[in-house]
């Protein structure tokens, strides 16, 4: 664990943000449960997700070994529920804490602390049965304090740390694309005219936003994950993946590629290709 305590620290003039996106493929392989569901062939289910820390210093209440107030979390990208997706999430922290392994078996997936040094969490995230059976490990070094470490120290604006990544679910099944289709937090397939999906539980609709983080107190202090240079991003991440699909699919059945016309406006073909890929 790395200290950063005392009068001897640098200072910092406010937070900062840090953005990452990586593609995570994880589909459900239960062999027992594969003749029980249909599964969606050649398609995939995203959900967009964000993890980081807010630190806070405890500015006349700070000591040698409690300097900062401090919060790890899941959230959405949009501050959505993720409880459709996600059913537990264990927080790793440092062995010096009491009872390091900490589980959060609901939404929001956060937890709070305080101390002085800065560490890595690891962060395994369980899914629901219809999801995935197996977990997913995102590790995130928690922040105190600011990386130009410039300006004086406030107890009012937090260092904030976030890293954007998304969970590709492949081939997911009748059953979960049903009970997700229209939840804020995931990205569905159009599915073709006709394709008629199973019934929604009704507890299902009533939980949609039980978990989601828009009326969290430090949801001001999240990064916007929406701005235009974000969806830039995404969309070249997508538009790899889409290249990828349609290899695939040329060589499965031997179709011809059309180019794409070409455009000199890098933002227009890119916005372009996320809304084809979205809608």
């Amino acid at each position: 664990m790395t200290q950063k305590s005392g009068a001897d620290q640098p200072e910092i003039s406010g937070s900062t943000s840090k953005s990452q996106r990586m593609k995570i493929v994880k589909s459900s392989d239960d062999n027992e449960k594969k003749g029980l569901d249909k599964k969606l062939k050649d398609s995939e289910i995203c959900v967009p997700i964000v993890y980081g820390n807010i630190a806070f210093w405890l500015g006349k209440k700070a000591s040698e070994y409690q300097s900062h107030k401090w919060t790890i979390y899941v959230r959405g990208a949009s501050n959505e529920d993720l409880g459709v997706v996600i059913k537990r999430a264990v927080f790793q922290l440092h062995s010096s804490f009491n009872n390091p392994t900490r589980v959060v078996d609901s939404p929001p997936f956060e937890l709070s602390e305080s101390g002085w040094g800065e560490f890595e969490i690891a962060i395994t995230l369980h899914f629901h049965s219809d999801v995935s059976d197996k977990p997913l490990h995102l590790y995130h070094h928690l922040k105190l304090y600011a990386e130009d470490e410039s300006g004086p120290l406030s107890t009012k604006k937090p260092v904030v740390i976030e890293s954007y990544d998304e969970i590709v679910l492949s081939e997911p099944s009748e059953t979960f694309f049903a009970r997700v289709q229209n939840h804020p937090a995931v990205i569905v397939p159009r599915l073709p005219a006709g394709f008629n999906m199973p019934p929604v539980p009704m507890e299902d609709f009533d939980n949609r936003k039980r978990g989601d983080t828009r009326d969290n107190p430090l949801s001001q202090w999240f990064t916007n994950f929406s701005e235009a240079d974000e969806l830039l991003k995404l969309a070249a991440a997508r538009q790899q993946r889409c290249r990828r699909k349609m290899e695939n699919f040329e060589t499965r059945h031997g179709a011809r590629r059309s180019s794409w016309l070409p455009n000199s406006n890098p933002y227009i073909n890119s916005i372009v290709l996320l809304v084809e890929i979205l809608f």
